[in-house]
C-alpha cells in the first residue's frame, strides 16, 4: 500500500504542541498543588494513554499505510515494556530520598520534559547516523545483545547518588541541605543558592532515563528507521511512564522475572539486527515475540509469587 501522505514538519509540530497541550493541562491544573497521585486516577491515567497510542496506530495505517502502523505499535511496545524496568528504578531511588508521595509526581513531570528533550535529540542524531552510514545498525545490534546478557547477569540494580557523575559535578557547584523544602528544588541558604534532596532525586530519574534510553532507542530501529515513527512511539510509552509509575511501584517483587524477559528482548532485537541483511524478520512477528516474551515473564512472576504467598500461608497455620 502506497503512503497517502508525506510527513512535513507542520505534522511534527502538530505532534508535539499536542503534547506540550496535554502536559500543560496536566501540572497547570490537575496538580497545581502537589498532592498524591491516587492509584484509580494512575489506573485512568494509563489507561487514557494506551487507548491514545491504539488510536494513533490506527490512524497510521489509512494515512500512512499497515506497515508502519506495525511498526509504530511494535516500537510502542518495546519501549512501554523497557519502561517498566525503569518504573521500578524509580521506585527505588524514591524509596532511597523518603520522597513525599505528593511530590514524586512533579519530579517526574519535570523527568518525562528532559527525556522527551534527551530522546529527541537521541533519536535525531541516531538517524543521522544510519542514513549516513548503514553499519552503524550491526554495532546497535551487536550493542543491545550485550546489554541483554548483561542485565541477565548482573540482576538489581542499586541506588548509589555517590556514584552519579550528575550529582557529583552539583555537589562541586552547589551545597546541598539536608531537608526538604517541600516541591522546592532550590532555596537560598547564607546568600547562596542550595539544593534541596528533591533536585538530587530529579537528576538522578533523568541520568537513569538517559542510561535505559540507550537501550531502547536503537532497539526501535530495528524495527524502523522513520524518525517520526521512532519519536512518537517513544513520546507516548513515556508519558504514560507518569501514571504506570503509580500503577506498578507497589508491585515491584510480583516481577522478579520481568528483568530476564527484558533481556530476552534485548537478544531478540539485536539478533534480528545482525540478520536483517540475510533474513528479513516481519514486523507483525516481531510485535508478537515481544509481547510474548513479556506477558510469559510477568506470567511466570505473578504464579511465583503465588506459590511462595502459598506456601507461607502454609507454614503459618497451625498444626
Amino acid at each position: 500500500m502506497l503512503a497517502v501522505i508525506i510527513i512535513k514538519w507542520w505534522h511534527w509540530a502538530g505532534f508535539i504542541c499536542a503534547v506540550l497541550a496535554f502536559l500543560a493541562f496536566d501540572l497547570g491544573i490537575l496538580h497545581r498543588h502537589a498532592r498524591p497521585v491516587k492509584f484509580r486516577e494512575a489506573v485512568a491515567w494509563t489507561g487514557l494513554w494506551v487507548v491514545l497510542a491504539l488510536s494513533f496506530a490506527w490512524a497510521l495505517a489509512p494515512l500512512r499505510g499497515r506497515e508502519e502502523a506495525l511498526e509504530f505499535l511494535t516500537g510502542y511496545l518495546i519501549e512501554l515494556s523497557l519502561s517498566l524496568d525503569n518504573v521500578f528504578v524509580i521506585a527505588l531511588i524514591f524509596g532511597y530520598f523518603h520522597v513525599a508521595a505528593a511530590h514524586q509526581h512533579r519530579v517526574l513531570f519535570l523527568g518525562i520534559i528532559g527525556a522527551l528533550v534527551m530522546r529527541g535529540l537521541m533519536i535525531g542524531t541516531g538517524a543521522a547516523l544510519v542514513a549516513r552510514f548503514h553499519w552503524v545498525l550491526y554495532v546497535m545490534g551487536a550493542f543491545l545483545i550485550s546489554n541483554g546478557i548483561k542485565m541477565l547477569v548482573l540482576g538489581s540494580e542499586k541506588v548509589e547518588p555517590e556514584r552519579n557523575a550528575v550529582i557529583r559535578v552539583a555537589r562541586k557547584f552547589f551545597p546541598v541541605t539536608t531537608e526538604f523544602a517541600g516541591e522546592k528544588f532550590a532555596v537560598r541558604r547564607d546568600g547562596r543558592t542550595a539544593l534541596t534532596p528533591l533536585a538530587l532525586v530529579l537528576m538522578m530519574v533523568e541520568t537513569t532515563d538517559l542510561i535505559f534510553a540507550v537501550d531502547s532507542i536503537p532497539a526501535i530501529f530495528a524495527v524502523t528507521q522513520n524518525p517520526f515513527i521512532i519519536f512518537t512511539s517513544n513520546v507516548f510509552a513515556i508519558l504514560g511512564l507518569r501514571s504506570l509509575y503509580t500503577v506498578l511501584a507497589g508491585a515491584i517483587t510480583y516481577f522478579r522475572y520481568l528483568k530476564v524477559g527484558l533481556s530476552l528482548v534485548l537478544v531478540f532485537i539485536g539478533a534480528k539486527m545482525l540478520i536483517a541483511h540475510w533474513i528479513e524478520v516481519p514486523t507483525g512477528i516481531a510485535l508478537i515475540v515481544v509481547g510474548c516474551v513479556i506477558l510469559a515473564a510477568m506470567a511466570c512472576s505473578v504464579v511465583a509469587g503465588w506459590r511462595e504467598a502459598r506456601r507461607g500461608a502454609t507454614k503459618a497455620r497451625p498444626e
